[in-house]
């Protein structure tokens, strides 16, 4: 397993879990609201093949980064986060799983990739932690570091579900609107955008958009 710091990680970020104290929560949580099972649709939607490189932006403790790992052992998977503490937990999951994955600490909006360097890039749950600038910038950021031809594979909040609204602002909801997102994806010279799956975990959406 290897990784490496970005170089402005001193930068303002909202931890994995939203704030510190909740990241000892976060995995359980995960499980309990059936966060493996719902995702498990979500990886095989993007038709991952053996020699691809592939990166999860906002990876968090990485669940959803080891899954498309032992989902596709031969694929080069890499995540990315601006939170130490989360990515502490992702590389001790990864070892106690014996899985090779990267993991470096950085941001959406200046991934520290080369052009054309990913031919599919996801993000889970991260997108409605980002303002609406830095929502168009991560995503002209993933429109460069995606192959011609490589995807965007996307779910987050989308919809009016009870638990949304309990912990999420009316600002968070509207920036991630269904529309709004889709709209971001086209400005962002993203190709195709669609809405391929909704309602996950009350009131969520799956996203899928083309380089």
């Amino acid at each position: 397993m290897t990784g490496k710091r970005h170089p402005h990680a001193n930068q303002h970020f909202v931890p994995a879990a939203g704030h510190d104290w909740l990241l000892p929560f976060y995995d359980p949580v995960w499980a309990l609201l059936g966060g493996r099972s719902h995702l498990k649709a979500f990886v095989a939607r993007a038709e991952i093949e053996p020699d691809h490189n592939v990166l999860e932006i906002g990876c968090g403790t990485g669940n959803l980064t080891l899954m498309l790992k032992r989902s596709h052992p031969e694929a080069r998977v890499v995540g990315i986060d601006p939170d130490p503490k989360a990515l502490a937990r992702a590389r001790a999951k990864a070892a106690r799983a014996a899985v090779t994955i990267e993991l470096d600490q950085g941001f959406s909006q200046e991934l520290p990739y080369p052009d054309a360097s990913f031919d599919r890039v996801f993000s889970s749950f991260m997108f409605h932690h980002l303002d609406l600038p830095t929502k168009e910038t991560t995503l002209r950021e993933v429109g460069r570091v995606l192959v011609p031809g490589g995807s965007l594979h996307l779910v987050d909040f989308g919809g009016p579900g009870r638990l949304i609204r309990l912990f999420h602002s009316s600002r968070q909801l509207r920036d991630n609107a269904e529309v709004r997102v889709l709209t971001l994806m086209r400005e962002a010279g993203l190709g195709n955008p669609e809405a391929v799956q909704h309602r996950l975990l009350g009131g969520t959406t799956q996203y899928r958009a083309r380089a």
